[in-house]
């Protein structure tokens, strides 16, 4: 049988369309575009995430990164409505904040970029406890797929805080506005700053309000979901779903806690003790080889600042006594309002950035980076 010679020239072109964008095509075609599901390989992730929705990630803490290399000029996300807010990187230009609000189920992250490959960079900087987020995939141009799964920074740190290290209220410049997650930003943290000046990965466990022993506002003898509480779960008040440690190993781990134990000036010093004492305790259990620094952060002063930098050393002086010498201690500079404040009394931008600084410089010579 003869083919004719247009026939197999138009085959042709119709093989070069096809190649064009990715020899590897995979996902499901969507009105002339391509959707890729979260769980596709090619997406890397930093953070606790859980699978238990098929073909889809969620999570609950702020910091919680998406990763992926994409063909195409354009990108869109896919999330369940009312998922809360992301910061978007694409390639090198500048981040930029969207919202999935209760009416948004697809957001455009990028269009009109050049043809070729792209990075994307998606970053959640809410406590999602409340909105349960939920990452879908991605829609790419017609005929176009993922690139390589991209390489995360060998250098890992774990970050375990409260409202601090979330960021809340870190976009406002009123110390009288109350909460809102329009102010509140992790990408704007000294936690995830630090990270991107010594290239490392971060992991974050923190809760606006939580303490090592007593939350803000709770009876001087306790809470019961204080963060050791909350500490091996996946999702923040999940008990069902407990966290893989093997899935992340820190170089070091950074523990921001105190403020909210005691931030009201009722406390007592020795549960304070107990708690930093049997937290430390199982983090080392956990992590064998990671080095564990003890911070005070910016919001305390006077005598909660120095009964916390008192429980701190009596632990690190303990654990050392017991042949841990991998236990540090470091101190951020108390906010002064010299930098402005940000809502509710908290860190603003510029104080953020000052206690990033600090502790870049400190975990650069600790670990040699």
């Amino acid at each position: 049988m003869k083919t004719h010679k247009k026939t197999m020239y138009r085959l042709g072109l119709l093989l070069v369309a096809w190649f064009t964008c990715t020899s590897v095509f995979a996902g499901l075609q969507d009105a002339g575009r391509v959707f890729i599901p979260a769980d596709d390989a090619r997406i890397v992730y930093m953070g606790r995430i859980s699978h238990r929705i098929p073909q889809a990630v969620t999570f609950t803490y702020p910091g919680v990164s998406i990763y992926a290399d994409f063909e195409g000029t354009s990108l869109q996300m896919k999330a369940k409505p009312g998922s809360g807010d992301f910061m978007v990187e694409i390639d090198d230009h500048l981040p930029y904040r969207i919202s999935f609000t209760k009416n948004d189920s697809i957001l455009t992250l990028a269009e009109g970029l050049p043809a070729g490959i792209h990075r994307a960079r998606i970053m959640y900087v809410l406590e999602g406890y409340e909105l349960k987020p939920v990452f879908k995939g991605f829609y790419l141009d017609e005929g176009c797929s993922l690139a390589e799964a991209p390489k995360l920074p060998e250098r890992r740190i774990e970050f375990i805080g409260n409202s601090i290290t979330c960021g809340y209220g870190v976009e406002s410049d009123d110390r009288n506005d109350p909460f809102t997650y329009e102010t509140e930003n992790h990408f704007y943290t000294y936690a995830a700053r630090t990270a991107r000046a010594l290239n490392a990965q971060h992991l974050v466990v923190a809760r606006s309000g939580i303490g090592i022993y007593r939350n803000f506002g709770a009876p001087v003898s306790g809470s019961k979901d204080c963060l050791p509480a909350m500490y091996e779960q996946v999702m923040f008040t999940d008990p069902t779903e407990l966290w893989n440690h093997s899935l992340y190993t820190p170089d070091v781990v950074c523990v921001n806690l105190g403020t909210n134990d005691t931030g009201d000036g009722k406390y007592d010093f020795g549960l304070l003790v107990e708690a930093y004492r049997k937290f430390t305790a199982h983090l080392r259990t956990v992590y064998p080889k990671a080095k564990l620094v003890l911070l005070t952060g910016s919001m305390l002063n006077g005598k909660s600042l120095e009964d916390v930098k008192k429980a701190l050393d009596i632990v690190q002086a303990e654990r050392k006594q017991a042949g841990d010498a991998e236990v540090y201690r470091f101190d951020m500079s108390p906010q002064t309002g010299s930098l402005g404040y940000g809502a509710n009394w908290h860190p603003s931008m510029r104080q953020q950035q000052k206690m990033a600084n600090e502790l870049t410089s400190y975990l650069k010579e600790l670990m040699n980076w």
